[in-house]
């Protein structure tokens, strides 16, 4: 599998800091798959937030990269928007 299907090609991001939303910010990083997870509600759901934008990024295809999560109590339809929102983002050449 090529590279750039793997991974991602620029840095991207995608949602916000308002509350019941997230900021997912998306980076190439050769190698590995790196996931940070901060949550308000770190406590209760970050392993399940971690565990859902894994299965987001297995069917996306991704297999590098670093993804940093910020969550204002997101729930999960919006997790997964806004995780292929920044795979899709970082995969765009600027050309795009």
């Amino acid at each position: 599998m090529e590279s750039r299907e793997r991974g991602l090609i620029r840095p991207a991001k995608a949602g916000s800091l308002e509350s019941n939303d997230l900021l997912v910010l998306a980076a190439p990083f050769r190698g590995e798959l790196v996931i940070t997870v901060k949550s308000v509600v770190q406590a209760q759901y970050g392993e399940h937030i971690e565990k859902l934008v894994r299965e987001v990024l297995e069917e996306e295809g991704v297999e590098e990269g670093e993804i940093s999560i910020e969550d204002r109590g997101a729930l999960d339809f919006a997790i997964r928007a806004r995780v292929k929102t920044a795979v899709k983002r970082g995969r765009e050449s600027h050309e795009s």
